[in-house]
C-alpha cells in the first residue's frame, strides 16, 4: 500500500534506517541544525507539524523542545535530488542547539582557532539541570 505523503515514498533511508535533516529557520534562512530521522519520526512530523527527530546517542525518538520549550513548527519540508537528505524550513522557539546558542552553527574556524560567532539565547544549565 503506498504511504499517505508522497514525500515518504521518495525518502532513501540510509542501511539504519536513517536520513539526514538539515534545519533552517523559515524566515532568515539561517541554519540551525541538523539530525537524524527515521520513517517514523518523519510521519510523526507530517502529521504533527512539529520536528521529530531519532537520537543516535539515545536510540530513542526525539520530540524537539520536549525538555527544553524550544520546538520547531514545519514551515516547509524539500528533498535533495538523490532522496537522501531532507531539508526543512521551521519557526524556531528560543534555541535549537541544547547549547544554547539560536543555531548549533555557532561556531567558526579563524587563525586555526574555533572561534564562538553566534547568539546565547538560553543558558542550559537553567533547562537541562537534573537537580
Amino acid at each position: 500500500m503506498p504511504s499517505p505523503d508522497p514525500l515518504l515514498d521518495a525518502v532513501t533511508f540510509d542501511d539504519d534506517g536513517l536520513v539526514p535533516a538539515i534545519v533552517q529557520d523559515a524566515e532568515t534562512d539561517q541554519v540551525l541544525m541538523m539530525a537524524y530521522m527515521t520513517e517514523a519520526t518523519l510521519r510523526d512530523t507530517l502529521e504533527r507539524g512539529r520536528m521529530v527527530y531519532w537520537s543516535r546517542s539515545r536510540q530513542e525518538k526525539w520530540v524537539k523542545g520536549q525538555t527544553s520549550g524550544h520546538a520547531q513548527s514545519v514551515e516547509e519540508v524539500r528533498i535533495d535530488c538523490d532522496g537522501d537528505t531532507l531539508l526543512f524550513k521551521v519557526e524556531q522557539e528560543g534555541g535549537a542547539c541544547h547549547t544554547g546558542y539560536r543555531s548549533c552553527f555557532y561556531r567558526r574556524g579563524e587563525d586555526g582557532h574555533m572561534v564562538p560567532d553566534g547568539t546565547k539565547v538560553f543558558d542550559p544549565d537553567d533547562i537541562y539541570s537534573t537537580t
